[in-house]
């Protein structure tokens, strides 16, 4: 009996259409087109929302404000806000973003996570990566008592951090507790982040704001102004 050769197709005789299904693509470019109109809805709904935004100094004024002598500020964790404000009166809220770990508070270095406490302005860096930065005097003494009674850090430390806050406003002792803590901007993805109409926490555990938000805030704030983060 002759047994037949199989014949295979040559490559240039193969269709790709007899590969692809029509409704499969058309599928995957509405998918496509939808998600690339979603995303352009949610900037542009973004740059509205941020259009109708007063500045601060318009805000100072419609509370009777030309200038501002005793500024504080309170950080909402829960309703990611940071506000201004003349004493006890309010003058501006802004929005927000934490570090990555919103639900718990910073303990540790590393713990993606944003400080619970009363703090101050310690430092100003405006050649920061992230714009512009306000650091602030974490571990304050709670902070640091509080890790003492937990065996975090030992009492040799504590006792430096100690000496730290009280004569140089701020501890500069690299412990397990983690520093470098702050208020500070986006950076290069400004335009992008601050639009979204959505909070977005990615920091390692500071508190960012648009750029234009840290320059207002900058404007009235100076190195001891008080922060409250609850």
């Amino acid at each position: 009996m002759e047994v037949s050769e199989k014949k295979y197709p040559r490559f240039r005789d193969i269709k790709f259409s007899n590969f692809i299904n029509k409704n499969t693509v058309k599928n995957v470019f509405f998918m496509t087109a939808g998600i690339f109109i979603f995303i352009i809805g949610v900037i542009v709904y973004g740059i509205i929302i941020n259009s109708l935004e007063n500045t601060l100094e318009e805000e100072m004024l419609n509370k009777g404000f030309t200038k501002l002598g005793n500024v504080n500020i309170l950080v909402d964790r829960k309703n990611f806000t940071l506000s201004i404000y003349e004493d006890t009166i309010l003058i501006k809220s802004y929005r927000a973003n934490f570090g990555k770990n919103v639900s718990v508070t910073k303990t540790r270095a590393n713990d993606f996570a944003t400080p619970v406490g009363v703090y101050k302005i310690c430092d100003l860096d405006t050649a920061h990566k992230y714009y512009k930065f306000l650091k602030l005097n974490y571990p304050n003494l709670e902070d640091g008592m509080e890790a003492l009674r937990r065996g975090v850090i030992t009492q040799h430390e504590f006792d430096q951090l100690k000496f730290e806050f009280y004569y140089d406003d701020y501890p500069k002792l690299e412990t397990a507790l983690g520093t470098n803590v702050g208020i500070h901007g986006i950076g290069r993805l400004n335009y992008i982040v601050k639009n979204l109409p959505f909070v977005f926490n990615w920091t390692d555990g500071s508190i960012a704001l648009k750029n234009e938000s840290i320059d207002e805030i900058l404007s009235v704030t100076e190195k001891g102004t008080k922060v409250v983060i609850k």
